[in-house]
Formats: structure tokens, sequence, C-alpha cells
């Protein structure tokens, strides 16, 4: 038997399922994303066990050299009270673990948050507007300069956009969704070379093993 075959039907024959989805929905297309979703569920569950849970609390609590750390006993009691979610008459107690892990989150979050979303664009933007670097250098740096102001200048709502401030905002709502255009244009090109990579699947891989060369 030629696994290596089988495996090459069962990952066509799913892709052709989902690939279904665009005629409309059938049973096909329900069967493998059902199928997709419950592996996906199943791997991350083991995942989490074996890479969070096993080396993170339990070989901190239990140590493979010798002994027992009570106080790890704290994190996994707000652990079990996350899956109290799934018991209507105790899922109060899920609150605690939420506070704790919303409140710690925006605690360690904000320095980075920071020091990623404001001061290193901050610094960013102060930039040389000399000619030092030639004529295209010295324009982009005009163009980031107006672009970074007329951005603040849209979100600034504390007085009408009307004259310059109107103009300047036009330009920022302007130069966002030029922003905006390519952010989901990469995001489009990433989906294409994935329909790509499985169309070749599909000719070059699966065709083949049917007789059929391209």
């Amino acid at each position: 038997m030629n696994w290596e075959v089988i495996g090459i039907w069962l990952g066509a024959l799913l892709s052709l399922s989902l690939y279904s989805f665009l005629y409309k929905d059938n049973p096909f297309y329900k069967f493998a994303e059902h199928l997709f979703v419950g592996m996906s569920a199943g791997y991350w569950v083991i995942y989490t066990i074996m890479n969070v849970l096993v080396p993170n609390w339990w070989q901190n609590m239990v140590p493979p050299s010798g002994g027992f750390q009570p106080i790890w006993i704290i994190p996994g009691v707000l652990g079990l009270f996350m899956l109290f979610r799934l018991i209507p008459k105790l899922s109060s107690y899920s609150r605690l673990s939420l506070a704790l892990i919303v409140g710690t989150g925006a605690g360690l979050s904000m320095t980075a948050m920071l020091q990623t979303n404001a001061l290193a664009q901050v610094h960013g933007t102060i930039i040389s507007l000399g000619t030092g670097g030639g004529w295209f250098d010295w324009v982009s740096n005009i163009i980031m300069v107006t672009g970074v102001v007329c951005g603040l200048v849209y979100f600034f709502f504390s007085k009408p956009h009307e004259g310059v401030m109107g103009g300047a905002a036009n330009v920022g709502i302007t130069l966002l969704m030029v922003a905006f255009g390519a952010s989901f244009g990469y995001t489009v090109m990433a989906r294409i070379s994935l329909l790509i990579g499985q169309t070749q699947f599909l000719l070059f891989d699966w065709l083949p093993t049917m007789g059929i060369n391209l």
C-alpha cells in the first residue's frame, strides 16, 4: 500500500471539498470544514499541554530534580477556574482568572506597546529634511513627515475640519486609505499565493496519480 499516494488523494479530495463552497454550501464542504476545525482544536490542545502546561507549570511545581513547590498550586487552581466556564453554576469563578489575565497582560504589554507603537514611530519621524542622501531621500522624508502630520490632524477632533485643518485632514485620510489598501493588497497577494500552491499540488501531484501528466 502506497501511503504517499493515499495522502495525496486525501489532500486533494479535502481541497476539492473546500473549494466546492464556491458553488454553494454542501455536505462535502461542511465535512471538510468540521474535520479541519476538529483536528486543529485537538492539535492545539495537545500542543498546549506538552509545550505550555508541562514545562511552564508542572515541571516548576514538581521539578525533575525532586521536591515539591506548593506555590505553583495557585496558577493551577486559576487555570482550573477557566474550565469552569463550561459549568454554568461555577462559571463566575472564571472571572477571577480572566481579570488576572487581562490585568497582568495589560500591565506587561503597556511598556512594549509604548516603545513599539509610540516611541519608535515618533523616533522614526524625527528625521533630517536635508539633501545629504540625495533628492530621492529628501522627497521621501518630506512625504513621510507630511503624511504623519496630516494623519494626526485627521484624528484631531477638538477643532472643525475646515480651511487648512480640513485640507490637511483630507490629505491624512487619503494617505490612510492608501496604507489600508496596500495592507489589504498584501493580504490578497498572500491568499493568492496559497491558491497557486494548492493548484500546483492538484495539477502536478494529484493528477499524475491517475496517469494524467501536464
